[in-house]
């Protein structure tokens, strides 16, 4: 296998080589746009590991590889314009360098590219499968978003219904990336599953680090503003384990804080609910679902009879993304 980080320039490399450059202009170019914003390219770097670590070189799943990445762009624009945001990966966002119609139809056009790059016939019968993973996966994420929109009128949200929505929005598509690579390398079924079940697992505990360091991350390395989840007073992990721990002196608090609507007093929103958390202990309770979900991710690694280096590398990918720090 190659290194994490060789795989990861392997990705950016086929990705710049897919750049559309004809007409019309409108429609393509916001697509080489939101590609070369780049970003960790972990779902093509967990498909190519995974089918090397099975055997087969990962320029046989190449193609897929780089399709499930403009499909999990496609979902990153479309929700751009749902949360009405501005900046993505510190540049603006296609429906704000355009239009919200541009946005839209450009992402329409790169979830019909991603579909086409899936199915790339010289598979043969592997690709019908590929392709029923990837639709069934499709429609998990669709699922998972609409979840997480639901989620921002209520007031009840339970962690599992929580775990849950990130399974869908999140994990789901790194179990397709690994669980694609592997079928491209002709891995037996419950080898399928079980890097299937690792990603899931890697996912949920990549999600609920990035809840965790919206709050308590660096604004110099995260990349973005710290407090984000707070200002839009977002149902994530950290602010439903704060809910279930408060009393109701300070469950009246969060629900003030949480209300205040006034730039001028982000500042005060956003201390004041980390006040709260740090009073409540939902630092370590993150950090130890984090490691729960992680080492369950280990786990499923037990299960396939890998080689020990190969097995070294996926478990180096786990502790980079659970340490990190953007």
């Amino acid at each position: 296998m190659e290194t994490i980080e060789r795989y990861m320039e392997i990705a950016n490399e086929a990705i710049a080589s897919t750049r559309i450059d004809k007409a019309p202009e409108r429609l393509y170019e916001p697509i080489n746009y939101t590609m070369k914003l780049g970003g960790k390219r972990l779902r093509p770097t967990l498909m190519m590991m995974s089918c090397e670590a099975f055997g087969c070189h990962y320029s046989m799943c190449l193609n897929q590889a780089v399709g499930l990445e403009y499909f999990h762009n496609f979902t990153l624009l479309h929700d751009d314009v749902m949360d009405n945001a501005d900046m993505r990966r510190g540049m603006p966002t296609v429906h704000r360098k355009w239009d919200v119609n541009t946005a839209i139809l450009s992402g329409d056009t790169m979830l019909t590219l991603a579909g086409q790059m899936i199915v790339e016939k010289k598979h043969g019968a592997k690709s019908r499968r590929l392709v029923e993973l990837f639709n069934r996966t499709a429609i998990e994420v669709y699922e998972g978003q609409q979840y997480d929109m639901d989620f921002e009128t209520r007031t009840d949200v339970s962690v599992d219904e929580y775990i849950n929505m990130i399974r869908l929005k999140t994990s789901v598509l790194f179990g397709c990336a690994c669980k694609m690579g592997a079928i491209v390398a002709g891995a037996r079924v419950a080898d399928q599953n079980s890097i299937y079940d690792f990603a899931l697992n890697l996912g949920l505990a990549f999600q609920l680090q990035d809840d965790y360091l919206d709050v308590y991350g660096d604004p110099a390395t995260f990349g973005k503003a710290i407090g984000g989840d707070i200002l839009n007073a977002k149902r994530t992990f950290m602010l439903i384990s704060a809910y279930n721990a408060a009393n109701d002196a300070q469950k009246a608090e969060l629900n003030r804080l949480l209300a205040i609507d006034n730039p001028e007093r982000n500042a005060e929103k956003i201390e004041g609910v980390t006040r709260l958390y740090n009073e409540l202990g939902i630092p370590a309770i993150c950090r130890a679902e984090i490691e729960r979900y992680s080492n369950l991710a280990v786990r499923s690694l037990d299960k396939i009879a890998f080689d020990r280096d190969d097995r070294k590398k996926f478990i180096e990918l786990v502790n980079m993304l659970i340490k990190r720090d953007r």
